[in-house]
């Protein structure tokens, strides 16, 4: 595969990469609403968008990161759109179970299960590739 030829990645980036601008609004609304600056200042409610926003940003590149290179170590594009299609409904799921709830929740357990899924097997492919499965 062509070094440029990362379409099908490229398309789950970009969705995914619109996903960071509500995030980040919804952190900068709550700063703006709690006259807080820097960190969290105490407020449950910024907090809580912080966290939401840092997840995201703590998993998603790693992901994408391996999808690119699983892309380009010739994965089929079946395989690539599920591991794309698994990873944008997972972090779906993970927004909405950590905005209804701090504590546990079904969308927390699917954002985190399809998140790990997707980061676990475009690592395992990489490395099979690697060694020549």
């Amino acid at each position: 595969m062509a070094l440029e030829n990362v379409a099908i990645t490229g398309l789950y980036a970009g969705i995914l990469g619109l996903f960071v601008l509500p995030l980040s609004a919804h952190v900068i609304l709550n700063r703006y609403r709690a006259k807080i600056g820097l960190f969290d200042g105490g407020d449950p409610q910024l907090g809580k968008a912080i966290r939401i926003h840092g997840n995201f940003t703590e998993y998603v590149p790693l992901a994408l990161i391996l999808m690119i290179l699983a892309e380009l170590n010739d994965a089929e594009p079946e395989l690539m759109h599920t591991m794309g299609l698994v990873l944008v409904g997972a972090r779906l799921f993970h927004v909405y179970g950590l905005g209804v709830s701090t504590g546990q929740s079904v969308g927390r357990f699917l954002g985190v299960m399809g998140t790990w899924l997707v980061i676990g097997g475009a690592a395992l492919y990489n490395v099979a590739r690697f060694i020549g499965f």
